[in-house]
């Protein structure tokens, strides 16, 4: 199993930044592809980024392309995001996730595992 907490989100103005954290936990937690998802209210999940294992590949979704930067420390079994330029259609639920034993990217929410129970990211206008 695999246990994933994130944490950064809060409240914040548009044009701003936050750094989103997720730490992982358990025996697939250095050696599995991560990505971050978010929710909107009413909306589906939907793929925000991806890194493979060996942090040499990462994939963004076009819409925060340039503005996020996913990153990953397997020594201290962290990955984060950094969001800058942040706009009010980013608020959203943000979920960690990992794929089991699996070091390549994966962009469909159910070619993840394991997920984070998520922390609210609130850009305000």
């Amino acid at each position: 199993q695999v246990q994933l907490v994130e944490s950064g989100g809060g409240l914040v103005q548009a044009g701003g930044s936050l750094r989103l954290s997720c730490a992982a936990s358990g025996r697939t937690s250095s050696s599995s592809a991560m990505g971050w998802f978010r929710q909107a209210p009413g909306k589906e999940r939907e793929f925000v980024a991806g890194i493979s294992y060996s942090g040499d590949v990462t994939y963004y979704a076009d819409s925060v392309k340039g503005r996020f930067t996913i990153s990953r420390d397997n020594a201290k079994n962290t990955v984060h995001l950094q969001m800058n330029s942040l706009k009010s259609e980013d608020t959203a639920v943000y979920y960690c996730a990992a794929r089991a034993f699996a070091y390549a990217v994966a962009r469909a929410h159910y070619d993840y595992d394991y997920w984070g129970q998520g922390t609210q990211v609130t850009v305000s206008s």
